[in-house]
């Protein structure tokens, strides 16, 4: 498998033991890599949505709703949740624990590493319409189905440590029409300003840190 010239370090696994609100957060800044025979791609996370089924409609796992799909949110935090959507592959983070099925859906990232790849694959150029989608991010870094219940700790796809981002905003969730109470729920979460998010709306709540080097 060829190796990208940049090394990365994945997370540990208690990482990934955060409240899953927290997580979807504290993983903005942080860098999602993904290795292939064609090469090593990376992207910085710049925008996140939590999902806490089962009391969240929104959720897939909502009412503890247990398929073929479903399974992996049951099991242990930090592993990758796969599904298809209108022809693309999603990735999340498992988070809540084992039987608490709950996830954060990665919604964009920033190229970091393996650009030339990146576009070859997507088929444009570099902007932000390359990675700044669940759909776009997936298809840019060469995640597939395949990747389904993969441990975010270890190689080929991992979430290694980056920095933090000096203001991060808080909002609704994109696409939730038909789930009640949930569509006001202010669990999207984004780096304030970055071009890659993938839609830009007024935030509920701003959060200012000191960024972090990285």
């Amino acid at each position: 498998m060829k190796k990208n010239s940049t090394f990365y370090t994945p997370v540990d696994i208690a990482y990934f033991q955060q409240p899953t609100l927290e997580l979807a957060a504290s993983l903005l800044g942080c860098l999602l890599v993904k290795q292939t025979e064609d090469g090593t791609a990376a992207g910085k996370i710049v925008e996140t949505e939590a999902y806490r089924g089962p009391m969240d409609q929104a959720a897939h796992s909502f009412n503890n709703r247990r398929t073929k799909r479903t399974e992996i949110m049951f099991h242990d935090s930090g592993l990758a949740y796969t599904y298809v959507m209108h022809t693309h592959c999603l990735f999340n983070v498992v988070s809540g624990g084992p039987e608490n099925p709950e996830a954060v859906l990665i919604r964009a990232i920033e190229p970091v590493a393996g650009l030339e790849l990146m576009m070859e694959r997507r088929g444009i150029e570099d902007t932000p319409n390359l990675t700044n989608g669940p759909g776009k991010l997936t298809k840019a870094l060469g995640i597939k189905m395949s990747d389904y219940g993969h441990p975010l700790t270890r190689e080929p796809l991992f979430i290694a440590a980056g920095s933090q981002p000096a203001s991060v905003s808080i909002g609704k969730r994109i696409g939730i029409d038909n789930a009640g109470a949930a569509r006001d729920y202010p669990w999207r979460f984004w780096i304030t300003g970055n071009r890659y998010v993938s839609r830009h709306q007024k935030a509920m709540k701003i959060i200012t840190t000191e960024p972090s080097e990285g």
